[in-house]
C-alpha cells in the first residue's frame, strides 16, 4: 500500500489471523514473522488486511495467479493498480474523503491545513508501479 509500517495489522487467510502478537492479541493469533507468505497462503485465494486497527483500513487481497518464478525474480511482483496510498493517520476511509474533498476544493476552510499536512501537494488519483515494485523488492 505504500504506508510506512508504523501500526499494527493483521492479515486473515481463511479463519487464521496472522499478525505482530502483544498483549492486546488474540491467543489465536499467529505470529506473521513464524510463516511464509506461501505457508500462510496455504492454496487460499485470498487475504483481508486491516491496517491501522485505528482507522480501520479493510483490503481484500486476490491472489490471481501462483506459479514457478520467472525471469530470476525472488520477490513478489505489482502487475496493475490505481491511486496513491491515503496519507498515515487520516482517518480511515471517511477521514480520507474528508482530506480528498478539502484538497479538491481551494476555497474550503481546512484547505490550507490539509495541504500542509501532505507536504503541499497529494494526487490521489497517483500510480506509480515502479516504486510500488521497487518496495516489494526490498521487503524480505
Amino acid at each position: 500500500m505504500g504506508w510506512t509500517n508504523a501500526h499494527l495489522h493483521s492479515f486473515t487467510v481463511g479463519d487464521i489471523d496472522y499478525g505482530t502478537p502483544d498483549e492486546d492479541s488474540s491467543e489465536d493469533e499467529v505470529d506473521e514473522a513464524s510463516v511464509t507468505v506461501l505457508e500462510a497462503l496455504g492454496g487460499q485465494g485470498r487475504v483481508q488486511y486491516i491496517y491501522d486497527f485505528g482507522d480501520d483500513w479493510r483490503h481484500e487481497i486476490l491472489i490471481e495467479e501462483e506459479g514457478p518464478i520467472r525471469d530470476g525474480l525472488t520477490f513478489a511482483v505489482c502487475v496493475d493498480g490505481e491511486n496513491a496510498c491515503p496519507p498515515e493517520d487520516c482517518g480511515g476511509p471517511p477521514g480520507y474523503e474528508d482530506l480528498r474533498e478539502a484538497l479538491a476544493d481551494p476555497s474550503h476552510d481546512e484547505h490550507e491545513e490539509f495541504l500542509g499536512w501532505v507536504g503541499g501537494s497529494f494526487d490521489p488519483s497517483a500510480f506509480d508501479i515502479v516504486t510500488v515494485n521497487a518496495d516489494l523488492r526490498s521487503l524480505r
